[in-house]
């Protein structure tokens, strides 16, 4: 290679420019599948990572707490069997942000931290607060004839979503180059939103279990209403938090990011707020108040999930195609690697061959890319995200040399 073809990809370009082009081994290994030695990848900071292991192990101490605090008000039995009713809602919650994140995972640490967020320390604060307001009363006389409605419908979405949405915003401040899109802040904040609901769920499911004396008609009642029919309710009030931070994120806002989050968090009480007031309203016609309350709110929320994962799939194409253009893919891999029956087809020849997970890794890997050209693109964490665009486009190079490879030879059947 000449000097000119070993330019750094992370070369300095304006925010609108071209990629650097590929090297010319890389370009003729891109046209012709032949592999190129591949140096070492840029080594990456670990401040991430300290701070998700410290935050998790802080939040693993909260959880600790919450859990005494329920076997202490319902006993071992009690918090046993709700335990194992609310992993019901929790699995279908889980089954469907899988789905949403797949187009470009999120990294499990930060899930992780999202989930015990919600499942502790949001539990926590609406524990702590709750029993402020509850003393608060007390001192005044009492509970009086609008209490319920109070605690429901003004309370209950106040302070969940405002301790849920902290949580995000921790996120968002200190994993900003995970945090992407609307798709990213409906993803952490499904995590976040599952773990209160999963919480919550224990204590709703045990409270009812103690006070029927066991299994009943109400315990299985409540389990239809919360975790068979309502079981994205936390989430998707908590994603208008998450979907505001997101839009946050991809225009680069910086001065105006609390903004989007205040806007988000009005969003997300407000929909808790109806929610919940709405069923004060309803009287016994549960099944009319799920018609016209929570059927379409949940069909919104799939139908927005939709259209900003089809928003993410063009974003990937579009970034992928400025990569191709100068040599780092051949021109019909950004298809293979940004459309969904693209990717489909690519996962089923490499698993022929043996190569599935590799296939995988190149498929999160480019997407990555994209996502990182977008962060450029937009001037968020410029020097963060030149040093991941070296290191992405690095071990695309490999990953592609073993998916070329001459000994990638199909699996036979039966073998």
């Amino acid at each position: 290679m000449t000097s000119s073809d070993t330019t750094p990809a992370s070369a300095a370009y304006g925010p609108t420019a071209s990629p650097a082009e590929a090297p010319v081994a890389v370009r003729q290994e891109a046209a012709l599948g032949t592999g190129p030695h591949v140096s070492a990848p840029v080594a990456r900071s670990t401040t991430l990572t300290t701070l998700g292991i410290v935050g998790i192990a802080v939040l693993g101490v909260v959880a600790l707490g919450v859990t005494a605090y329920l076997l202490l008000g319902l006993g071992l039995v009690a918090v046993g069997f709700a335990g194992i009713m609310a992993l019901i809602p929790l699995a279908i919650v889980l089954l469907g942000v899988n789905w949403i994140d797949r187009w470009e995972p999120e990294p499990r640490g930060i899930l992780a931290f999202g989930f015990l967020w919600g499942a502790a320390a949001s539990v926590a604060i609406a524990l702590i607060v709750g029993l402020g307001v509850q003393l608060v009363i007390d001192s005044l006389g009492g509970a009086g004839a609008g209490f319920d409605f109070f605690g429901a419908a003004i309370q209950a979405p106040i302070v969940e979503e405002s301790a849920k949405g902290f949580g995000l915003l921790l996120i968002f401040w200190f994993a900003r180059k995970h945090f992407d899109s609307p798709v990213d802040g409906i993803v952490y904040a499904a995590w976040i939103a599952g773990g209160f609901a999963f919480t919550e769920n224990i204590l709703y499911f045990g409270v009812e279990l103690v006070n029927s004396g066991g299994f009943s008609g109400s315990v299985f009642g409540i389990l239809l209403m919360r975790g068979i029919m309502s079981p994205f309710a936390h989430v998707m009030f908590t994603a208008a938090t998450g979907v505001m931070l997101g839009i946050a994120a991809s225009r680069g806002s910086k001065g105006s990011t609390v903004l989007w989050f205040l806007g988000g968090l009005a969003i997300a009480i407000g929909l808790h707020a109806l929610w919940n007031g709405a069923l004060f309203f309803v009287g016994e016609n549960f099944f009319g108040y799920y018609a016209l309350v929570q059927f379409p709110l949940f069909v919104g929320a799939v139908l927005l999930v939709i259209f900003l994962r089809k928003k993410e799939a063009k974003l990937t194409h579009d970034r992928l195609s400025e990569y191709a253009a100068v040599g780092w893919y051949k021109p019909d891999e950004v298809n293979a690697l940004a459309t969904g029956a693209g990717r489909r087809q690519a996962m089923a020849w490499a698993r022929q061959r043996g190569l599935g997970a590799v296939m995988r890794r190149y498929t999160r890997d480019s997407t990555r890319l994209a996502f990182t050209r977008q962060r450029l693109i937009t001037g968020r964490a410029r020097a963060g995200a030149e040093a991941d665009e070296a290191a992405l486009l690095l071990a695309i190079v490999a990953t592609r040399a073993q998916l070329q490879s001459p000994s990638a030879a199909p699996v036979q059947p039966g073998i």
